[in-house]
């Protein structure tokens, strides 16, 4: 006979507790506890399987790795060249942003056999989906099931070289009462599907949904298990969509691919310069060029800033795409080694297109925005800033400067504004003009007082 009993388990760190707590005492996390109904056996069946122990220089052959190739190329870029073979990719984003267009499309592009489990949508839907997609793929099979004992059985059947669950929230195990989409059954599914894809070496997709504060739904302990965590991330009202890889055990964690939404499908974004600054044609105050080092790659971005007189006793810091914290110490650096006061305004800054930056290098262009319109004069829209600043208001040194200028340089813009901590030799045979400051002062005055 089988007894039911309660458990309430943290949603962050999976820690389980007989009676409801307020404060998780393994991660210290506030109201993260839920009830989770838990079927104890008594004579619980156990799988043994054969153990494998292997030398790590003698037994285990150095071959190389295999990936496969999904001939999309910002989505391989962002996974480390490819889908590694047995490994679990873990994907999520806001509903409706096109996690499930993305899997799809990618493996029809992969030219292998993919069994693609869906329990969102039926055949028919999955059938017009591809249709509005242009895909016409034979080595697709469809299964509609919930039941991951079903899948698992499928999959040791049809021996797909790419399995894709679309979406994690709606599998169950029959084992467990816990209803699909709990921790329990997100925790367990998701540790059996990481079982079958090393021991089939077979990759396995996992779409997830997030919850509103923007993680993955479920315990946090299902980004541990997986071997690559990506989040989609985008503005449903506007067509460019960011793959953004936050854990990935076979690449780096600092690339991006960029996607634009179409009515047929995402497609690639090759060149991101010229998208963020396809508006970049007019002298506007406020607004200054930089640019940002994401992952390989060089991407040049408009930094837009509004300030305004605060009619209130706590004026408004509004920042979209830009660490706020960061933004509060810029504009005290700005109040206390530029004299410009900013704490009776309020101040509006924006990442135009959508992307989010974190890197320092972009502090310059910052400042430099928001004193531009404080002034009300608009900054040479052929200038490129590039600089971290210091508390001192002194400019830092930025790293992988060449790659920052010769981009700049690609498109068309004459000057560059730098730390002269980064003034090298062989800057000097590029094509752009290089001016070198020590500090925030300097370049403001160079800007606006010249």
């Amino acid at each position: 006979m089988s007894k039911m009993k309660i458990k309430y388990i943290c949603s962050n760190c999976g820690f389980e507790s007989l009676k409801w707590l307020g404060k998780c005492p393994s991660c210290e996390e506030w109201n993260s506890f839920t009830e989770e109904l838990v079927e104890t056996k008594s004579k619980r069946q156990t799988r043994r399987t054969e153990l494998t122990i292997a030398n790590l220089n003698q037994d285990i052959s150095n071959s190389t790795e295999v990936r496969i190739k999904t001939n999309i190329s910002e989505f391989d870029r962002v996974l480390g060249g490819g889908i590694m073979s047995g490994s679990v990719i873990l994907i999520g984003g806001d509903p409706g942003i096109g996690k499930s267009t993305l899997v799809l499309q990618a493996a029809s592009t992969s030219d292998k056999k993919v069994l693609y489990v869906t329990g969102e949508e039926s055949l028919t839907q999955i059938s017009l989906r591809a249709k509005r997609l242009n895909i016409n793929s034979e080595k697709i099979l469809v299964l509609t099931e919930t039941n991951l004992d079903d899948i698992i059985e499928t999959i040791n059947k049809e021996k797909p070289e790419l399995v894709v669950i679309d979406s994690i929230q709606t599998v169950y195990k029959s084992d467990f009462d816990n209803a699909p989409g709990t921790i329990t059954q997100i925790r367990e599914c998701t540790a059996y599907l990481m079982q079958i894809a090393k021991k089939e070496n077979c990759p396995i997709i996992i779409v997830g949904h997030i919850t509103k504060e923007g993680i993955i739904a479920g315990p946090k302990v299902l980004e541990h298990i997986v071997d690559t965590v990506i989040q989609f991330e985008g503005d449903k009202n506007h067509s460019y969509r960011i793959l953004r890889a936050h854990k990935n055990r076979y690449g780096g964690t600092n690339e991006i691919g960029i996607f634009e939404m179409f009515e047929d499908g995402l497609k690639e974004v090759l060149n991101p310069s010229q998208i963020f600054l396809s508006n970049n044609a007019r002298d506007i105050s406020g607004a200054v060029v930089t640019t940002s080092i994401e992952g390989s790659r060089p991407v040049l971005l408009e930094v837009q800033a509004l300030v305004t007189p605060s009619n209130f006793g706590n004026p408004q810091r509004v920042a979209t795409g830009f660490d706020y914290r960061r933004l509060s110490i810029l504009l005290a650096v700005l109040e206390r080694r530029a004299s410009i006061r900013l704490s009776a305004s309020n101040v509006f800054l924006n990442m135009a297109g959508g992307i989010r930056i974190d890197e320092p290098a972009v502090d310059l262009a910052v400042c430099c925005s928001i004193a531009s319109s404080v002034y009300d004069k608009s900054v040479n829209k052929n200038y490129v800033l590039i600089g971290e600043i210091g508390l001192g208001g002194e400019l830092r040194t930025v790293s992988q400067i060449e790659k920052r200028i010769q981009e700049a340089e690609k498109l068309g813009f004459n000057k560059v504004l730098i730390p002269v901590s980064n003034q090298k030799s062989e800057l000097k045979n590029t094509g752009i003009e290089i001016i070198t400051f020590e500090y925030l002062k300097n370049v403001l005055d160079y800007l606006f007082k010249s």
